[in-house]
Order: structure tokens, then C-alpha cells, then sequence
């Protein structure tokens, strides 16, 4: 079993950057895929970034292509998204989750384990 904590939520102005970490207990995490989701009030949950068990590879949603990176350090057991030139659509809840597999997975029904999620707002 696998637990996720995120952490680096906070407010920002647009244009601004956050790092969030996604901590995971357990001592093979480096087995599991990894996926960035965020959740706006009245809206679907949708993934915004995902990492394979390696960090050989990675997918980005088009929204946040060229402004977010994905990665992790397996040793330290954590996945990071940074998050560059943000804007106000922006605002959301940022969960991190986790499954085994070997390859990157972009909808929520394909993850087992979830954090508790950590809000970012990004002031206009």
C-alpha cells in the first residue's frame, strides 16, 4: 500500500511559480506510475500531468504544456510539478496519485492510491 501526501500549495500571482511534492510512503514507490491531477470547483478532476515509475516518460495536458514539468526522485521517494507562468485558471486542488504499471496514465479511474490534495490559487 502506498500513502501520498502533497505539499507546496499556496497563493500566487499570475505569472508567478509553485513546486508541489507529492511524498509517498512505502519502499517501492519507484514501481508506481505517478499522476498531477486538479480539481476546480464545479468541475471534472482532470490530470494535468503523469510520470512513468522511471521518469523516462511524461505527459502534460495542453493546457499546461511548456509551463508545467513533472518529475521524481525515486530515491527520496517524491514526485515534484513544477509550475511556471502561472494564470488564474490555474486555481484548483492538486492531487497527486499513484499506480503500478509501466506506463503513464492520464485518467483518474486508472489510479488506486490518492493524497489529500493541496489548493493553489493564482491571483489575477
Amino acid at each position: 500500500q502506498v500513502q501520498l501526501v502533497e505539499s507546496g500549495g499556496g497563493l500566487v500571482q499570475a505569472g508567478g511559480s509553485l513546486r508541489l511534492s507529492c511524498a509517498a510512503s512505502g519502499r517501492t514507490f519507484s514501481r508506481y506510475a505517478v499522476g498531477w491531477f486538479r480539481q476546480a470547483p464545479g468541475k471534472e478532476r482532470e490530470c494535468v500531468a503523469a510520470i512513468t515509475w522511471s521518469g523516462g516518460s511524461t505527459y502534460y495536458a495542453d493546457s499546461v504544456k511548456g509551463r508545467f514539468t513533472v518529475s521524481r526522485d525515486n530515491a527520496k521517494n517524491t514526485v515534484y510539478l513544477r509550475m511556471n507562468s502561472l494564470k488564474p485558471e490555474d486555481t484548483a486542488v492538486y492531487y497527486c496519485a499513484a499506480r503500478e504499471g509501466v506506463g503513464t496514465y492520464s485518467y483518474p479511474a486508472q489510479y488506486i492510491y490518492w493524497g489529500q490534495g493541496t489548493q493553489v490559487t493564482v491571483s489575477s
